[in-house]
């Protein structure tokens, strides 16, 4: 006896094709993936991928639109970082805890994000500056309040925004998709605390901008050097 075909509607269907999707696109990229392909692991006509999805282009992005959705945006991440409750410390270890948390669960986004940089600069640039730059505008806002209240040292906040997130994306990298956690695993609380910790450490106030001041003296010293010495040399 036959098994009866699964009835979807339109809108069931359309989860269907970006389930499908998903999956094809973080293993092969925009380039490696026909929607013919995608049509047959959804199991339907090619034809009813294009009524839903007028190109590759528009269920690519629908793919990303989606994963993003579910993060939740960034008020959740507003609010934790202008929390009373908790040290700098333990509010920014908190939210690296979450981002290598999730990370860890699926790198599907990360996948879809990094071919996007390499096949399609123009879905990539979209993608950034609808979804991740608010992020580091979010945090960049909580370092200049930091700066003005004298917590951080006068640093560029949105430098010091990418630097946080880098050291979290980078390790999630290295450990996820280069394969590193087969070699070595770590605990992703202890990597939150001890990557936020030597990130706070290059931000506060006191030895790191005095030496920074320090060394600016040298190098304007060393230069008044020699000139006099060319100077004396000239004559």
């Amino acid at each position: 006896m036959a098994t009866p075909a699964l009835r979807f509607s339109s809108a069931g269907r359309r989860q269907q094709i970006l389930d499908v999707a998903l999956q094809l696109f973080a293993r092969r990229g925009f380039e490696g993936t026909t929607t013919r392909q995608i049509a047959a692991g959804a199991r339907v006509n090619e034809a009813i991928i294009f009524r839903h999805f007028p190109r590759k282009e528009d269920l690519y992005w629908a793919v990303l639109e989606r994963e993003c959705e579910r993060l939740g945006g960034t008020q959740a991440f507003r609010r934790k970082l202008a929390s009373s409750q908790g040290s700098d410390r333990e509010v920014l270890s908190s939210i690296a805890r979450e981002i290598l948390d999730r990370r860890s669960r699926d790198m599907s986004l990360s996948r879809l994000l990094l071919f996007s940089a390499l096949e399609n600069h123009r879905l990539s640039q979209r993608f950034f500056r609808a979804y991740l730059a608010e992020y580091y505008e979010v945090l960049a806002e909580h370092i200049r309040a930091g700066i003005a209240a004298g917590r951080f040292r006068p640093v560029d906040p949105m430098l010091a925004a990418r630097g946080f997130f880098g050291m979290m994306v980078y390790h999630s990298w290295v450990q996820e998709l280069f394969g590193w956690k087969h070699l070595q695993s770590f605990d992703n609380a202890e990597v939150a605390g001890t990557l936020t910790g030597i990130w706070l450490a290059g931000m506060l106030p006191g030895r790191a901008s005095g030496n920074g001041a320090q060394n600016l003296r040298a190098r304007n010293g060393d230069k008044r050097k020699g000139k006099l010495n060319g100077r004396e040399r000239a004559k």
